[in-house]
């Protein structure tokens, strides 16, 4: 029995599957991404290894251009407004809103020069992902353990507060127009990023960390709702319920 026209037809019932199932496409799409993701990340480690020896943030130039390659494969544009106002030549700490799997490819449309990123522990064991996270300098909390997460942050506050480092937010519109695990969507579309202006720390003490964040909130917050609320490319709006994670 020959082999090859079986191939053929199944090959062209999945693509036929594909091409009618919404939750076959969705499932292919995330399946492709999270290949790409392992891939990648396999073939960055090693440059990384043989260009710089080790862990060193130097190596998120590498991470950074095979992940930016990612939107063109899915159909994806990035609109930055203020990305100038990341230009400084002094430390600052840089947050943003997290929405999803997805949010990587828009962090690396923006991540300045020598940026150390936080993660969650859970992230270094996800093989080649993780391994690449860790040659890149990201610095792991776990979040399990919350006196060890919160000392972290609490070093990062106390930072902020005693060097005077102003506090940058970035902000991505809702995904919710051509990603949505609930309803199986996964389509092309834009992403509006914006930077805000700096939000300064100076003469401040550790008692007004907690106002400090709720401002960073708010003005993440009501930027968020703002950009989010323009047409995207498939017509859909976000929803009244989407926000930034807080």
């Amino acid at each position: 029995m020959e082999f090859w026209p079986w191939l053929t037809a199944a090959l062209l019932l999945l693509l036929l599957v594909v091409q009618l199932s919404r939750s076959a496409r969705f499932c292919a799409k995330i399946t492709l991404y999270c290949a790409l993701c392992l891939s990648a990340s396999t073939v960055a480690a090693v440059i990384c290894l043989l260009r710089h020896h080790g862990r060193t943030v130097e190596n998120m130039r590498i991470i950074r251009w095979f992940v930016s390659k990612f939107k063109y494969i899915f159909g994806l544009r990035f609109e930055i407004k203020g990305l100038q106002k990341l230009e400084v030549d002094h430390p600052c700490v840089i947050i943003s809103n997290h929405q999803s799997i997805l949010d990587m490819m828009g962090l690396m449309e923006v991540l300045p020069e020598r940026c150390v990123q936080i993660a969650k522990r859970e992230l270094i064991f996800l093989g080649p992902v993780g391994l690449i996270m860790y040659l890149g300098g990201i610095f792991f909390i776990n979040r399990q353990h919350s006196r060890t997460a919160m000392t972290v942050m609490a070093d990062v506050g106390k930072r902020m507060v005693r060097e005077n480092v102003p506090i940058i937010p970035v902000i991505y519109s809702s995904f919710s127009s051509f990603y949505n695990p609930k309803t199986k969507l996964f389509s092309s579309g834009t992403i509006k990023v914006e930077v805000l202006d700096a939000i300064p720390t100076s003469g401040l003490t550790v008692a007004d960390v907690p106002k400090l964040m709720d401002t960073c909130y708010q003005a993440m917050r009501t930027t968020f709702l703002r950009i989010s609320k323009t047409p995207q490319e498939n017509g859909a709006t976000a929803g009244p319920g989407c926000q930034p994670a807080q």
